[in-house]
Protein backbone atom coordinates (compact mmCIF):
# COMPACT_ATOMS: atom_id res chain seq x y z
CA UNK A 1 0.00 0.00 0.00
CA UNK A 2 2.94 2.14 0.81
CA UNK A 3 4.21 1.99 -2.80
CA UNK A 4 1.00 2.47 -3.85
CA UNK A 5 0.50 5.55 -2.08
CA UNK A 6 3.92 7.08 -2.84
CA UNK A 7 3.29 6.38 -6.82
CA UNK A 8 0.22 8.37 -6.22
CA UNK A 9 1.17 11.38 -4.72
CA UNK A 10 3.71 12.62 -6.77
CA UNK A 11 0.78 14.73 -8.54
CA UNK A 12 0.91 16.96 -5.75
CA UNK A 13 -1.71 19.03 -3.54
CA UNK A 14 -3.70 18.76 -7.34
CA UNK A 15 -4.60 15.59 -6.22
CA UNK A 16 -6.53 13.49 -3.13
CA UNK A 17 -5.64 10.29 -2.14
CA UNK A 18 -8.09 8.36 0.13
CA UNK A 19 -7.04 5.20 1.78
CA UNK A 20 -10.55 3.62 2.59
CA UNK A 21 -8.89 0.85 5.41
CA UNK A 22 -12.44 -1.60 5.15
CA UNK A 23 -12.37 -3.35 8.45
CA UNK A 24 -7.72 -4.34 8.02
CA UNK A 25 -6.86 -6.21 10.99
CA UNK A 26 -3.17 -5.65 9.83
CA UNK A 27 -0.76 -3.01 10.08
CA UNK A 28 -3.26 -1.12 7.54
CA UNK A 29 -5.05 1.30 9.73
CA UNK A 30 -1.22 2.25 11.32
CA UNK A 31 0.08 2.67 8.07
CA UNK A 32 -2.69 4.70 6.48
CA UNK A 33 -2.68 7.27 9.66
CA UNK A 34 1.26 7.60 9.17
CA UNK A 35 0.86 8.44 5.71
CA UNK A 36 -1.80 10.56 6.28
CA UNK A 37 0.41 12.71 8.69
CA UNK A 38 2.94 12.63 5.88
CA UNK A 39 1.56 14.16 3.42
CA UNK A 40 -1.12 16.77 5.00
CA UNK A 41 -3.50 17.87 2.69
CA UNK A 42 -3.21 15.09 0.23
CA UNK A 43 -3.74 11.92 1.67
CA UNK A 44 -6.59 11.41 3.63
CA UNK A 45 -6.93 8.16 6.01
CA UNK A 46 -10.73 6.64 6.09
CA UNK A 47 -11.26 3.67 8.47
CA UNK A 48 -14.89 1.46 8.54
CA UNK A 49 -15.71 -1.70 9.60
CA UNK A 50 -15.30 -4.24 7.01
CA UNK A 51 -17.91 -3.97 3.62
CA UNK A 52 -15.53 -5.64 0.84
CA UNK A 53 -14.23 -3.92 -2.45
CA UNK A 54 -17.96 -2.44 -3.20
CA UNK A 55 -18.41 -1.11 0.10
CA UNK A 56 -14.57 0.56 0.16
CA UNK A 57 -15.49 1.70 -3.12
CA UNK A 58 -19.14 3.61 -2.51
CA UNK A 59 -16.96 4.91 0.80
CA UNK A 60 -14.10 6.52 -1.25
CA UNK A 61 -16.75 8.33 -3.37
CA UNK A 62 -18.47 9.26 -1.19
CA UNK A 63 -15.78 11.24 0.62
CA UNK A 64 -14.47 12.33 -2.83
CA UNK A 65 -14.13 16.20 -3.20
CA UNK A 66 -12.12 15.91 -6.20
CA UNK A 67 -13.51 16.59 -9.70
CA UNK A 68 -12.62 12.51 -11.53
CA UNK A 69 -12.45 9.67 -9.73
CA UNK A 70 -10.17 6.65 -9.80
CA UNK A 71 -10.17 3.34 -8.16
CA UNK A 72 -6.44 2.13 -6.98
CA UNK A 73 -6.34 -1.17 -5.68
CA UNK A 74 -3.65 -1.54 -2.99
CA UNK A 75 -1.25 -3.79 -4.60
CA UNK A 76 -1.36 -1.56 -7.84
CA UNK A 77 0.57 1.43 -9.20
CA UNK A 78 1.29 4.02 -11.98
CA UNK A 79 3.42 5.16 -14.10
CA UNK A 80 4.41 8.73 -13.22
CA UNK A 81 4.86 10.11 -16.99
CA UNK A 82 1.50 8.95 -18.40
CA UNK A 83 0.32 10.06 -14.78
CA UNK A 84 1.68 13.66 -15.59
CA UNK A 85 -0.44 13.35 -19.62
CA UNK A 86 -3.35 12.52 -17.39
CA UNK A 87 -3.38 15.04 -15.11
CA UNK A 88 -2.91 17.46 -17.86
CA UNK A 89 -6.12 16.36 -20.12
CA UNK A 90 -7.32 16.67 -16.64
CA UNK A 91 -6.41 20.18 -15.90
CA UNK A 92 -7.46 21.37 -20.03
CA UNK A 93 -11.29 20.00 -19.13
CA UNK A 94 -11.26 21.81 -16.02
CA UNK A 95 -12.93 25.67 -17.62
CA UNK A 96 -15.01 23.99 -20.00
CA UNK A 97 -18.78 24.15 -20.18
CA UNK A 98 -20.90 21.80 -18.68
CA UNK A 99 -21.95 20.31 -21.71
CA UNK A 100 -18.44 19.59 -23.21
CA UNK A 101 -16.83 18.16 -20.17
CA UNK A 102 -15.14 14.97 -20.40
CA UNK A 103 -17.44 11.81 -17.96
CA UNK A 104 -14.96 9.69 -18.78
CA UNK A 105 -11.01 9.43 -19.22
CA UNK A 106 -9.94 6.58 -20.62
CA UNK A 107 -6.33 4.96 -20.39
CA UNK A 108 -4.50 1.79 -21.37
CA UNK A 109 -3.47 -0.84 -18.47
CA UNK A 110 -0.73 -3.23 -18.01
CA UNK A 111 -1.31 -7.31 -17.01
CA UNK A 112 1.93 -6.81 -14.38
CA UNK A 113 1.68 -10.46 -14.49
CA UNK A 114 4.29 -12.51 -11.73
CA UNK A 115 7.35 -13.94 -13.17
CA UNK A 116 6.31 -13.22 -16.77
CA UNK A 117 8.71 -12.15 -18.91
CA UNK A 118 6.14 -10.12 -21.30
CA UNK A 119 3.02 -8.06 -19.73
CA UNK A 120 0.29 -7.46 -22.11
CA UNK A 121 -0.80 -4.20 -23.01
CA UNK A 122 -4.70 -3.55 -22.80
CA UNK A 123 -4.64 -0.59 -24.67
CA UNK A 124 -7.81 0.98 -27.09
CA UNK A 125 -5.77 2.72 -30.51
CA UNK A 126 -7.86 0.65 -32.77
CA UNK A 127 -11.15 0.84 -31.16
CA UNK A 128 -11.35 4.56 -30.02
CA UNK A 129 -10.08 8.01 -31.65
CA UNK A 130 -7.26 9.39 -29.68
CA UNK A 131 -6.54 12.94 -28.14
CA UNK A 132 -9.86 14.26 -28.86
CA UNK A 133 -13.25 14.27 -26.97
CA UNK A 134 -15.83 11.74 -28.79
CA UNK A 135 -19.32 10.00 -28.29
CA UNK A 136 -20.40 6.61 -28.32
CA UNK A 137 -21.52 6.91 -31.63
CA UNK A 138 -17.89 7.58 -33.05
CA UNK A 139 -16.34 4.39 -31.14
CA UNK A 140 -15.76 1.17 -33.20
CA UNK A 141 -16.35 -2.22 -32.54
CA UNK A 142 -14.49 -3.37 -29.72
CA UNK A 143 -13.06 -7.00 -30.56
CA UNK A 144 -14.16 -10.22 -28.54
CA UNK A 145 -11.69 -9.78 -25.09
CA UNK A 146 -11.38 -6.30 -25.38
CA UNK A 147 -13.33 -4.34 -23.10
CA UNK A 148 -12.69 -0.92 -20.82
CA UNK A 149 -12.27 -2.53 -17.25
CA UNK A 150 -11.84 -0.51 -14.12
CA UNK A 151 -7.74 -0.24 -14.28
CA UNK A 152 -8.76 2.05 -17.34
CA UNK A 153 -11.73 4.40 -16.17
CA UNK A 154 -11.27 7.60 -14.91
CA UNK A 155 -15.08 8.95 -14.05
CA UNK A 156 -16.22 12.09 -13.65
CA UNK A 157 -16.73 12.14 -9.68
CA UNK A 158 -20.07 14.09 -10.29
CA UNK A 159 -21.22 11.78 -13.15
CA UNK A 160 -20.87 9.19 -11.11
CA UNK A 161 -22.99 10.74 -7.88
CA UNK A 162 -25.66 11.65 -9.90
CA UNK A 163 -26.10 8.04 -11.77
CA UNK A 164 -26.44 6.72 -7.93
CA UNK A 165 -23.71 4.30 -8.86
CA UNK A 166 -23.50 1.99 -5.23
CA UNK A 167 -21.99 -1.29 -5.27
CA UNK A 168 -22.88 -4.22 -3.31
CA UNK A 169 -21.05 -4.83 -0.02
CA UNK A 170 -19.47 -8.31 0.64
CA UNK A 171 -19.25 -9.24 -2.94
CA UNK A 172 -16.18 -9.75 -5.19
CA UNK A 173 -16.71 -9.00 -8.67
CA UNK A 174 -18.45 -5.30 -8.43
CA UNK A 175 -15.63 -3.57 -10.51
CA UNK A 176 -17.46 -5.37 -13.64
CA UNK A 177 -20.50 -3.08 -11.82
CA UNK A 178 -18.58 -0.33 -12.10
CA UNK A 179 -17.72 -0.32 -15.60
CA UNK A 180 -21.32 -0.96 -16.77
CA UNK A 181 -23.74 0.48 -15.55
CA UNK A 182 -22.29 4.27 -15.32
CA UNK A 183 -21.78 3.70 -19.17
CA UNK A 184 -25.18 4.75 -20.31
CA UNK A 185 -24.62 8.21 -18.46
CA UNK A 186 -21.46 8.69 -20.74
CA UNK A 187 -22.19 11.56 -23.29
CA UNK A 188 -18.43 12.83 -23.72
CA UNK A 189 -15.22 10.56 -23.44
CA UNK A 190 -11.43 10.84 -23.97
CA UNK A 191 -8.95 8.08 -24.92
CA UNK A 192 -5.14 9.00 -23.88
CA UNK A 193 -3.05 6.37 -25.13
CA UNK A 194 -0.50 6.04 -22.65
CA UNK A 195 0.35 3.02 -20.32
CA UNK A 196 -1.26 4.65 -16.66
CA UNK A 197 -2.06 1.48 -14.35
CA UNK A 198 -0.36 -1.46 -13.80
CA UNK A 199 -2.65 -4.34 -12.28
CA UNK A 200 -0.62 -6.63 -10.46
CA UNK A 201 -1.70 -10.06 -11.27
CA UNK A 202 -0.24 -13.53 -10.42
CA UNK A 203 -0.91 -13.72 -6.09
CA UNK A 204 -2.40 -17.22 -5.26
CA UNK A 205 -4.82 -15.90 -2.89
CA UNK A 206 -6.08 -13.02 -5.10
CA UNK A 207 -9.41 -12.62 -5.82
CA UNK A 208 -9.07 -13.48 -10.06
CA UNK A 209 -7.06 -16.32 -9.50
CA UNK A 210 -8.80 -19.12 -11.33
CA UNK A 211 -9.10 -21.50 -8.44
CA UNK A 212 -10.70 -18.62 -6.19
CA UNK A 213 -13.25 -17.37 -8.89
CA UNK A 214 -13.98 -20.87 -9.05
CA UNK A 215 -14.86 -21.31 -4.91
CA UNK A 216 -16.76 -17.49 -5.03
CA UNK A 217 -18.85 -18.97 -8.49
CA UNK A 218 -21.84 -17.74 -6.11
CA UNK A 219 -20.88 -14.29 -6.12
CA UNK A 220 -19.61 -14.12 -9.62
CA UNK A 221 -23.47 -15.36 -10.51
CA UNK A 222 -25.04 -12.25 -8.20
CA UNK A 223 -22.94 -9.80 -9.93
CA UNK A 224 -23.77 -11.69 -13.38
CA UNK A 225 -27.23 -11.39 -12.33
CA UNK A 226 -27.33 -7.71 -11.67
CA UNK A 227 -25.84 -7.05 -15.53
CA UNK A 228 -28.44 -8.88 -16.72
CA UNK A 229 -31.18 -6.93 -14.46
CA UNK A 230 -29.44 -3.11 -15.41
CA UNK A 231 -29.16 -4.03 -19.27
CA UNK A 232 -32.81 -5.39 -19.62
CA UNK A 233 -34.34 -3.01 -17.64
CA UNK A 234 -32.30 -0.50 -19.34
CA UNK A 235 -32.87 -1.25 -22.82
CA UNK A 236 -36.82 -1.61 -21.88
CA UNK A 237 -36.56 2.02 -20.41
CA UNK A 238 -35.13 3.70 -23.68
CA UNK A 239 -31.96 4.36 -21.93
CA UNK A 240 -30.13 1.97 -23.76
CA UNK A 241 -31.07 2.57 -26.99
CA UNK A 242 -31.26 -0.88 -29.48
CA UNK A 243 -28.77 -0.78 -32.27
CA UNK A 244 -26.66 1.96 -31.19
CA UNK A 245 -23.06 1.53 -29.87
CA UNK A 246 -23.80 1.50 -26.39
CA UNK A 247 -25.93 -1.44 -26.51
CA UNK A 248 -23.25 -3.36 -28.61
CA UNK A 249 -20.95 -2.80 -26.50
CA UNK A 250 -22.95 -3.17 -22.99
CA UNK A 251 -24.14 -6.59 -25.08
CA UNK A 252 -20.59 -7.89 -25.27
CA UNK A 253 -19.58 -6.93 -21.88
CA UNK A 254 -22.77 -9.33 -20.35
CA UNK A 255 -22.20 -12.17 -23.50
CA UNK A 256 -18.94 -12.40 -21.89
CA UNK A 257 -19.33 -12.55 -18.26
CA UNK A 258 -22.06 -14.61 -18.76
CA UNK A 259 -19.76 -16.78 -20.29
CA UNK A 260 -16.88 -16.26 -18.05
CA UNK A 261 -19.56 -17.67 -14.81
CA UNK A 262 -20.65 -20.66 -17.41
CA UNK A 263 -16.80 -21.68 -18.11
CA UNK A 264 -15.73 -21.89 -14.50
CA UNK A 265 -18.49 -24.11 -13.54
CA UNK A 266 -17.88 -26.39 -16.70
CA UNK A 267 -14.51 -26.52 -15.39
CA UNK A 268 -14.63 -27.14 -11.92
CA UNK A 269 -16.58 -29.82 -12.97
CA UNK A 270 -18.86 -30.17 -9.43
CA UNK A 271 -22.68 -30.79 -9.72
CA UNK A 272 -23.70 -27.38 -7.38
CA UNK A 273 -21.15 -25.30 -9.37
CA UNK A 274 -22.86 -26.39 -12.51
CA UNK A 275 -26.10 -25.45 -11.10
CA UNK A 276 -25.34 -22.02 -10.61
CA UNK A 277 -24.46 -22.14 -14.44
CA UNK A 278 -28.05 -23.30 -15.37
CA UNK A 279 -29.62 -20.43 -12.59
CA UNK A 280 -27.73 -17.69 -14.42
CA UNK A 281 -28.82 -19.04 -17.76
CA UNK A 282 -32.54 -19.65 -15.92
CA UNK A 283 -32.39 -16.80 -14.57
CA UNK A 284 -32.05 -14.45 -17.67
CA UNK A 285 -34.73 -16.60 -19.85
CA UNK A 286 -37.16 -15.67 -16.97
CA UNK A 287 -35.98 -11.86 -17.08
CA UNK A 288 -35.77 -11.36 -21.11
CA UNK A 289 -36.78 -14.10 -23.58
CA UNK A 290 -35.58 -11.81 -26.44
CA UNK A 291 -31.75 -11.41 -24.63
CA UNK A 292 -32.24 -15.16 -23.63
CA UNK A 293 -32.55 -16.12 -27.23
CA UNK A 294 -29.95 -13.83 -28.78
CA UNK A 295 -27.11 -14.49 -26.17
CA UNK A 296 -28.21 -18.57 -26.21
CA UNK A 297 -27.73 -19.15 -30.11
CA UNK A 298 -24.54 -17.08 -30.14
CA UNK A 299 -21.27 -18.55 -30.45
CA UNK A 300 -20.19 -17.85 -27.10
CA UNK A 301 -23.84 -19.76 -25.84
CA UNK A 302 -23.91 -22.55 -28.46
CA UNK A 303 -20.85 -23.48 -27.68
CA UNK A 304 -21.23 -23.51 -23.35
CA UNK A 305 -24.11 -25.60 -24.15
CA UNK A 306 -22.22 -28.25 -26.23
CA UNK A 307 -24.06 -31.78 -24.55
CA UNK A 308 -22.36 -34.01 -22.84
CA UNK A 309 -18.64 -35.26 -21.68
CA UNK A 310 -17.34 -33.98 -25.07
CA UNK A 311 -19.11 -30.58 -25.20
CA UNK A 312 -17.28 -29.85 -22.21
CA UNK A 313 -14.12 -30.34 -23.12
CA UNK A 314 -14.18 -28.48 -26.63
CA UNK A 315 -15.06 -25.98 -23.83
CA UNK A 316 -12.17 -26.74 -22.08
CA UNK A 317 -9.62 -26.39 -24.74
CA UNK A 318 -10.86 -23.25 -26.18
CA UNK A 319 -11.07 -21.84 -22.89
CA UNK A 320 -7.59 -22.97 -22.50
CA UNK A 321 -6.32 -21.31 -26.05
CA UNK A 322 -8.44 -18.30 -25.00
CA UNK A 323 -6.52 -17.90 -21.74
CA UNK A 324 -2.79 -18.43 -23.40
CA UNK A 325 -3.86 -15.87 -25.74
CA UNK A 326 -5.10 -12.92 -23.48
CA UNK A 327 -2.84 -13.66 -20.73
CA UNK A 328 -5.08 -13.66 -17.80
CA UNK A 329 -4.59 -15.55 -14.72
Amino acid sequence: MEKCVESLVIGGEEVEVLVVNDGSSDKTPEIADQLEKKYPGIVRAIHQPNKGHGGAVNTGLANAHGMFFKVVDSDDKVKPSAYMSILDTIRKNKDKEEGEKIDLLISNFVYDKEGASHHKVMEYRKTLPTGRIFSWDETHRFKKGEYILMHSVIYRTKLLKDCGMQLPEHCFYVDNIYVFTPMPHVKNMYYLDVNFYYYFIGRNDQSVNEEVMTRRLDQQARVNRIMIDYFSEGVRSGLIEKKSQLYKYMYNYLEIITTITSVLAIRSGEEDKLAIKDEVWEYLHEKDKGLYRKMRTGPFGTAIHLPGKGGRAIVLTAYRIARGIFGFN
